[in-house]
C-alpha cells in the first residue's frame, strides 16, 4: 500500500513539472508527428523554454531513521523474513571484521568491507527470485550470503585456494558462483552492466519469468557502458534491473564531482525507463522497492533502475585510506541510522530479538570465519597450468610459448620457489 502511495505521488509531481514546462505559450500538436523518436506528449511551444532539470524524483522509505513506521505503510515481509534477512547482515558485518583483521596481518592480500550497505545487498536479492541472474560489482557479499554462499567459500576465494570456482585466479572478495545465478565480479567497473542487459533481452523474447540484475555503484555509473546498457534495455525492452548502491563515494570522488543533475535514477527517465529512488538503509523500503522493479521487469516485460541511497561507512578497500578525504569522523556519515540498528529496532520490538541473540550470532560467525581460515590454509593453490586455461577453448601458440617459458624458468630455480604449495592437477 505505501509503495503504490509513492508511486502515485512521484507521477503527480512529474506531471505537475511538465505542465509548468509547457504551459506558457502552447501551440497545437497537429503537425509534431514530423518528428519521429520523440514522447507523444510533446507539444509544439512559441516561448522558448530552456530546460534543466523537473521535480526530483522522491525517496522511498517505510521505516524511518527512529525506527518508526511511516503512517499508513506496514512492514512488506513477515517477522520470520525480516529476522532471517537481519541474521543475514549481521553475518556481513562479522566477516568483514575478521577478514578485514586478516588482511592487516598478511594473511590475505586484499579485502573490501560492506559496512552501511548491508540493506541495499540484502533486501534487493530476499525480493528477487532465486532463478534470476545477478551480475555483482565487488560489494555484494549480502547478497551472496543470502542466496547459500558458505563462508568457506569467501575464505577459499579470498586466500586463493583451488577449491573455489575461479581456481585462484581472480583478485581477493571476487566471488562467483554459478549454481546460485550469480555471475562472477570483476574488477573493472561497468563492464557487468551491458551483460545484464542482453540477458534481460533474452529473458523477455523467451518470455522467462526471469530477470538480469547488475550491482553497480554510483562511480560505475560514470562509466560509458552504464549509458551503453541503459539505451540498448530500453530500446530493445530487456528485462534488466539497474541496482545502484548510491553511497555517496567512487573510492575517494564524491557524488558532487561525478554528476550534476538529480542522482543515477533520473538518468532512467531521461532514457524511457522506469526509475525508482529508495532509502538504501531502510531494510522494508528496499526489499518493496526492489520487489515493484521485479514486477515491472517481468509483467510489463521492461528494464527498472533502482537507486538506493546509502553510505559507505569503511574505506573503500584496505588500499584505501578514507579518512585522508572523508576526515575521522567522515566515515560515520550523516545519513541518520545505519541499516543494521533500524531493523534491529523493528525485531526487538516484535521480542524476537535480544542482546544475547546478537551476541551469540556474533561470536558464532567469527568462530565459523576462523574455522574456515584454518581449513582453506590447509589447502593447496590450483596448478599453475591453470593460469593459462580457460581463456581460449584451445590454447593458443602464444599462450602456450608463455606457459613453457614459465616452466623453464621455475626448472632453472628450482630452489627459490615452494612448488609443493600448488596441485599437481
Amino acid at each position: 500500500q505505501g509503495f503504490e502511495l509513492f508511486l502515485a505521488g512521484s507521477a503527480m509531481m512529474i506531471s505537475r513539472s511538465v505542465a509548468r514546462a509547457l504551459g506558457a505559450g502552447r501551440v497545437s500538436p497537429a503537425s509534431r508527428g514530423i518528428f519521429s523518436g520523440l514522447s507523444p506528449d510533446a507539444d509544439f511551444v512559441s516561448k522558448l523554454q530552456p530546460s534543466k532539470e523537473t521535480s526530483a524524483i522522491p525517496i522511498f522509505r517505510i521505516v524511518d531513521d527512529k525506527g518508526v513506521i511511516a503512517p499508513g505503510c506496514e512492514l512488506p515481509f513477515s517477522v520470520d523474513e525480516m529476522l532471517r534477512m537481519y541474521k543475514v547482515m549481521v553475518q556481513v558485518t562479522q566477516v568483514d571484521h575478521v577478514m578485514n583483521s586478516l588482511q592487516r596481518q598478511g594473511r590475505v592480500s586484499f579485502y573490501m568491507t560492506n559496512s552501511g550497505e548491508e540493506a541495499a545487498q540484502v533486501g534487493s536479492v530476499a525480493a528477487l527470485a532465486a532463478h534470476d541472474v545477478i551480475w555483482p560489482q565487488y560489494r555484494e557479499l549480502g547478497a551472496f550470503l543470502y542466496r547459500g554462499f558458505t563462508v568457506q567459500q569467501i575464505v577459499d576465494q579470498c586466500m586463493s585456494r583451488e577449491s573455489e570456482p575461479g581456481k585462484g585466479r581472480q583478485m581477493p572478495a571476487h566471488y562467483c558462483d554459478a549454481n546460485l545465478n550469480i555471475q562472477a565480479v570483476t574488477s573493472p567497473l561497468g563492464t557487468q552492466i551491458p551483460q545484464a542487459a542482453g540477458a534481460g533481452y533474452a529473458f523477455r523474447v523467451s518470455g522467462a519469468d526471469r530477470c538480469g540484475v547488475a550491482y553497480f555503484g554510483d562511480g560505475a555509473a560514470s562509466e560509458g557502458d552504464f549509458a551503453v546498457a541503459l539505451n540498448f534495455a530500453a530500446t530493445l525492452q530487456a528485462q534488466t534491473i539497474f541496482l545502484c548502491r548510491n553511497n555517496g563515494w567512487a573510492i575517494s570522488t564524491p557524488v558532487k564531482e561525478q554528476y550534476a543533475g538529480d542522482g543515477i535514477a533520473a538518468r532512467g527517465i531521461a532514457y524511457g525507463i522506469w526509475s525508482i529512488r529508495a532509502d538504501g538503509n531502510d531494510l522494508a523500503a528496499v526489499y518493496s522497492a526492489a520487489k515493484e522493479a521485479r514486477k515491472i521487469c517481468v509483467e510489463k516485460g521492461e528494464p527498472v533502475i533502482l537507486e538506493l541511497m546509502t553510505y559507505r561507512r569503511g574505506h573503500h578497500s584496505t588500499s584505501d585510506d578514507a579518512t585522508r578525504y572523508r576526515g575521522p569522523e567522515g566515515k560515520m556519515g550523516q545519513t541518520g541510522l545505519e541499516p543494521l540498528s533500524r531493523t534491529r529496532m523493528l525485531l526487538e520490538q516484535a521480542g524476537v530479538w535480544s542482546d544475547k541473540d546478537e551476541s551469540a550470532l556474533k561470536d558464532s560467525t567469527r568462530e565459523e570465519v576462523m574455522e574456515c581460515m584454518r581449513r582453506a590454509e590447509a589447502k593447496k593453490f590450483a596448478p599453475i597450468d591453470d593460469m593459462f586455461n580457460d581463456v581460449f577453448a584451445t590454447m593458443t601458440p602464444h599462450l602456450e610459448r608463455q606457459r613453457q617459458e614459465l616452466h623453464k624458468h621455475l626448472e632453472a630455480h628450482a630452489g627459490k620457489y615452494d612448488l609443493s604449495k600448488f596441485s599437481r592437477g
